[in-house]
């Protein structure tokens, strides 16, 4: 069995972070652990405090893994400080795992800053370079290419600029343009490819990006090629969000064990 760790934030409504990093974990069939960078005072409408964690607890947690538990892959998700996105590349740097898989979390679902903006600079300067694969949404693409992505054109830019700060490949997530179609643009600077992507009218997408960087970085670690690993990705993400839960009162989460749920004879449609 792979093992795979999260560096992540903790959501207490249990659909986005941590949590879900670690059902998709599970639903693919490799062991998660987990670092955690902050707890989050959170549901399905929104986000009301961020409490981070200290650096110096963010690397013990890190050691303690590394130094015991083979790691096999790593995802990490929502680091809001300049310290903490520091402390996790000294630790990657130092310990280095095999697979890396960036989200770049910047802001909620409901519009809660998760990056302080000056931190930014230091996620490019520090983080960028050490990802297997990048895999923004457009915003979030946006901010670290500093020009505005409208088109499928501008995706591509995007690609080649982020691939140009450091990281091996780049997951282009296009579900925030506009009209109907939803593709995303994946490069490993040899080859683009153009990913089609089903828009599935929802209300419960809540913790999507977290849930696709940890099936990425499940797929990877297991040893999948680039290709392979973001179509089973985006392919187990699709069929979760189908079947979002309507949990709470505002956006409720993808459902990671859809396919587990039908083989056990236990998922109603």
């Amino acid at each position: 069995m792979k093992h795979l760790l999260t560096i992540a934030g903790s959501d207490s409504s249990g659909g986005a972070g941590i949590q879900a990093d670690l059902k998709t974990f599970a639903a693919h069939g490799v062991f998660g652990m987990s670092v955690i960078t902050a707890v989050t005072a959170q549901n399905t409408c929104g986000v009301t405090l961020v409490q981070d964690m200290t650096p110096d607890m963010i690397t013990a947690q890190i050691d303690a893994v590394f130094s015991d538990i083979r790691v096999d892959g790593v995802k990490v998700g929502m680091v809001s400080r300049s310290e903490s996105i520091r402390a996790i590349a000294e630790g990657l740097k130092k310990w280095k795992p095999p697979v890396v898989v960036i989200d770049p979390v910047m802001i909620s679902k409901s519009g809660y800053p998760l990056l302080q903006p000056a931190a930014c600079d230091t996620l490019i300067r520090e983080l960028l370079p050490l990802a297997t694969l990048l895999a923004p949404n457009l915003p979030e693409a946006e901010a670290i290419c500093g020009f505005s992505i409208k088109t499928e054109g501008d995706m591509e830019k995007a690609a080649t600029a982020i691939l140009s700060m450091g990281a091996k490949a780049v997951l282009v997530k296009g579900g925030h343009l506009e009209g109907r179609k939803a593709d995303d643009f994946l490069s490993d600077g040899k080859e683009g490819i153009w990913l089609s992507g089903e828009r599935i009218k929802t209300e419960h997408t809540h913790g999507t990006g977290c849930t696709l960087s940890s099936a990425l970085a499940s797929n990877l670690a297991k040893g999948m090629s680039l290709l392979d690993a973001v179509q089973s990705g985006k392919k187990y993400v699709t069929t979760a969000i189908a079947h979002g839960i309507a949990l709470g009162k505002g956006h409720g989460p993808t459902h990671h064990f859809v396919d587990l749920y039908k083989k056990a004879g236990i998922f109603e449609e």
